[in-house]
């Protein structure tokens, strides 16, 4: 979800900024702007002295106008930070039982987990990702299942053998999962 908003938002900025900064480059070479359009030729400014000092002598006007403004680039960092957090667990603290501790790559263990859960019987492919803190991870894990497998069985296999084998060589006490699971769809082929 948040997925597609952002390529949205990312869009409709990007769109309204070539539009705008074009246009304004355009009347800037010398181009006729239409008569609806904010600027009226090549020397015109953005604000007129009258515009500027119109709301001059209201005291609320400063106040909101930087209230917007910091709202806007409060808004803009947490975007900024929704799209550069990372979504993949880079790596997962392993308590080695001496006191220290080993670090093990997320990445590895989203492979062995991966090819673990497609060795399972009906499962013709699997992935998986792993998400949440190092110290307590959480994973993903998508299945693709061959028509004649019962989800149920195969979440089972999937829980007891895979995920409990993931839980148990990190030494993690939990391994908190999301199974999302679909079926292999064959095409239909002509039968003579």
């Amino acid at each position: 979800m948040l997925r597609t908003v952002n390529r949205v938002l990312i869009g409709i900025v990007g769109l309204v900024l070539v539009v705008v900064g074009g246009s304004v480059l355009a009347v800037g070479l010398g181009a006729r702007p239409p008569s609806w359009w904010i600027h009226d030729g090549r020397h015109d400014v953005l604000l007129s002295d009258a515009e500027r000092t119109k709301w001059q002598g209201h005291g609320w006007w400063w106040p909101a106008v930087l209230a917007a403004l910091a709202v806007l680039v409060l808004l803009a960092l947490w975007w900024l930070t929704a799209v550069l957090r990372r979504r993949r667990l880079a790596e997962i603290l392993v308590d080695t039982g001496d006191g220290e501790g080993a670090l093990l790559r997320g990445r590895a263990l989203e492979n062995v987990l991966a090819g673990d859960a497609a060795e399972l019987d009906g499962v013709a492919d699997a992935q998986a990702r792993l998400t949440g803190r190092r110290t307590a991870p959480e994973s993903r894990v998508r299945l693709l299942l061959e028509p004649h497998v019962d989800p149920v069985i195969a979440l089972h296999h999937l829980t007891a053998r895979s995920l409990l084998h993931a839980r148990n060589s990190a030494g993690l006490a939990a391994l908190p999962s999301e199974v999302r699971m679909k079926a292999v769809k064959h095409r239909a082929e002509r039968v003579s």
